[in-house]
Order: structure tokens, then sequence, then C-alpha cells
């Protein structure tokens, strides 16, 4: 299971789960990246992109991130890239220490200075969150949390937007991780998969 997200202002909080419904929620028959059928599809993007999303998401990623004492955050491209920013952003608005972000490249750069991970380079002094927009099977967090691992950081939590409470959060248990969600699934949506008219 995972933990949710230390209590957030209410207004926020609600604001934030609305716009998850509204904008980020399709319903109707899909299939997931892991072959899954599903009823209902979830983008993340198109509240983590949204100029009011990113600001509520930056917010209720940060108070994760301030409890654990994280000194840098980021993850699997692309889902958590605008997360990692909004929180980097943040974190430089706060007054308190600023949390660096960093990406997570499905391969390294043939060019360059090549690489797996972009962004400031990561120490073994650092408390690292990975992060991504929703979890399902885990198994992006798990290949970011190979990465970062390789740099000596410290990984002190996965945190996510959405745990789609689908296994994934058991499965980043197994492997030692912390899962940390801002929602999860049935707290916005039914038994049924529907909407919850009092999203929480």
């Amino acid at each position: 299971m995972t933990a949710v997200a230390p209590s957030a202002p209410d207004s926020d909080r609600l604001a934030l789960a609305r716009l998850l419904l509204v904008r980020a929620f399709r319903f109707g028959a899909f299939t997931l990246s892991s072959g899954a059928p599903s009823p209902y599809y979830f983008d993340g993007r198109q509240v983590t992109l949204s100029a009011i999303g990113s600001r509520l998401v930056g917010a209720a990623v940060l108070r994760l991130a301030r409890g654990d004492r994280v000194t840098a955050i980021g993850g699997p491209t692309i889902g958590a890239d605008p997360i990692a920013t909004a929180v980097a952003l943040s974190s430089g608005l706060d007054g308190a220490e600023p949390i660096d972000a960093f990406l997570v490249r499905p391969a390294a750069k043939a060019y360059g200075l090549g690489g797996m991970i972009a962004g400031p380079a990561l120490s073994p002094a650092q408390r690292v969150a990975i992060v991504d927009d929703a979890l399902t099977t885990g198994r992006s967090l798990l290949a970011a949390a190979g990465r970062v691992r390789e740099t000596g950081a410290t990984i002190v939590a996965a945190y996510v937007l959405v745990d789609r409470e689908e296994g994934g959060a058991d499965a980043l248990a197994a492997a030692g991780l912390v899962v940390r969600s801002v929602f999860r699934r049935s707290q916005l949506l039914d038994p049924e998969g529907r909407p919850r008219p009092d999203p929480r």
C-alpha cells in the first residue's frame, strides 16, 4: 500500500483533485503500456503541464519532499519532467533549501556528454526522490531507481501523483522503495471507475 501525502490545504487539494478528474482522466476502453485493458486512461500531463496544475502539483509534491529532506528529485522522462521542475521551482520560492531536478532518459545519449541522467550531477551525499505522474506496474520507476542508485545517491522515496492501485506499489516496496502518493485511484474514482462527486 502507498502512503498518502500529508494534508494539503483543503482548497488546494480539492482543486487539484477536480483538475485531475476534468483534465487527466478519459473514460472508455483503453490498452495501457503494460498491455492490460483499462476502463479509463490517465494522462497526467494534461494537468502537470498546465499553469494551474503545475503550481498545485509542485506544492503538493514539495510537501512530501520537505518531509523527507530531499535534495534532488526526478524520474523517468517524460512523465516525471514537469513534476520535478515544478518542485524545483517551488523549492526556490519558499525560502528553504532548494531542491534540484533531474531527468532519467530511457537510453544514454550517443553524443555530447552522453549519460542516462540529465541535470545537476547526483552524488552519494544526496537524498533523492524519484517521481512519476502515475503508478501502474512500477516498471518505469524501478528502471529510473536503478540508474539513480548507480550514482551512489540515496533514494528516500518514490512519489506518484496518482497510484492506480494495480500492484505497482507492492513491486516498488519489494525493491526497498518507500512509496508516497498524492492521490490513490480509489480517492478519485468509485468502484465502478466513475469520478467521485467528493474526491479527497
